[in-house]
């Protein structure tokens, strides 16, 4: 039977490379089973540093949460793919998105009028190969013909916001990984219209991987002020703000978000406390949970408390 711990691990937006892989021995250290790490579209390179962290742990299974898929071919990910599995096999989560049309139209300059249709093809690609070392794909964005000696079975999950894309993800990927999903819009969008999407392709439904904000700490105003600070950059997007509502926590007048909300995403209080909330949403069915430590003045040191709890679960 699966742990608590193996189904949670810790998510983090890489501060540095150097810091990041140190995260990544560091949670190793604290036996947690899993790091994710966050990929901006303009921020440092995801895979390249989980190379990096490959080679300096043993066993923890390393990952993207995510990598934003259209800043390179399916085919270059796929190289990279199988690069990271010659360094540490069977050891990859490689969560891929569309990121957000902000950065795609306004710094790639990438048509971002069908983000989901595009994302569909690219795991048209990635997927056969990954799966059974080929593929020949011609799409409306993407083609591919290419054969490789060897398919690792990296599993593929990518993000999902709105039920379309948990459906995507439950026909065609091996997980769905949600970002700032309240509970209640989990179990009653996500987790069907996954179900959903397994059911249309006859077969078992893949993770649920949900993404849980943490601060180790009492202080609610602490909790409300870091967390609203941190939650604007979401609420900016138009895509978040109709997700927030649709889940019952509207934007308020000045376009920041509601404390209901935070206090719906964000887990807080005392190790303990943590630890026991992270246990009620596995048992809710979420299959995965990754642990995001919110920002602090003293960022590792917080990482640090997480890796703790996440460690004892």
């Amino acid at each position: 039977m699966t742990s608590y711990r193996d189904r949670v691990g810790i998510a983090i937006f890489p501060r540095s490379s150097e810091a990041a892989v140190d995260l990544c021995v560091r949670a190793e250290r604290a036996n947690v089973n899993n790091a994710w790490m966050v990929m901006p579209a303009t921020a440092l390179d995801t895979l390249t540093i989980l190379a990096a962290a490959a080679v300096k742990t043993e066993r923890i299974t390393l990952g993207t949460a995510i990598v934003p898929a259209f800043t390179r071919h399916p085919l270059a990910f796929v190289t990279q793919a199988l690069a990271l599995e010659g360094l540490a096999p069977g050891r990859f989560d490689l969560g891929i998105g569309s990121a957000h049309a902000r950065t795609m139209v306004d710094v790639y300059h990438i048509d971002f009028d069908r983000p989901l249709r595009r994302l569909t093809e690219y795991l048209n690609i990635v997927q056969p190969i990954l799966k059974t070392g080929s593929v020949h794909f011609e799409g409306e964005f993407y083609r591919a013909d290419a054969s490789f000696p060897h398919a690792p079975g990296t599993p593929v999950p990518i993000a999902a916001l709105r039920a379309p894309a948990f459906r995507v993800a439950g026909r065609l990927a091996d997980g769905a990984m949600s970002w700032n999903c309240p509970t209640a819009y989990i179990q009653q969008v996500a987790l069907p219209a996954l179900q959903e999407g397994a059911d249309s392709a006859g077969r078992d439904r893949p993770r649920l991987m949900v993404h849980v904000p943490v601060i180790v700490t009492t202080d609610r105003d602490e909790v409300h002020r870091n967390a609203g600070e941190q939650l604007r950059y979401y609420a900016a997007a138009p895509f978040y703000a109709r997700m927030f509502a649709d889940a019952g926590y509207p934007l308020l007048p000045d376009g920041s978000v509601s404390p209901e909300l935070i206090d719906d995403l964000v887990v807080s209080g005392t190790p303990d406390e943590i630890a026991t909330q992270l246990r009620h949403r596995l048992d809710l069915g979420f299959d995965v949970l990754m642990v995001n430590p919110l920002r602090t003045e003293d960022d590792a040191a917080h990482e640090d408390a997480v890796l703790e709890i996440l460690g004892g679960l």
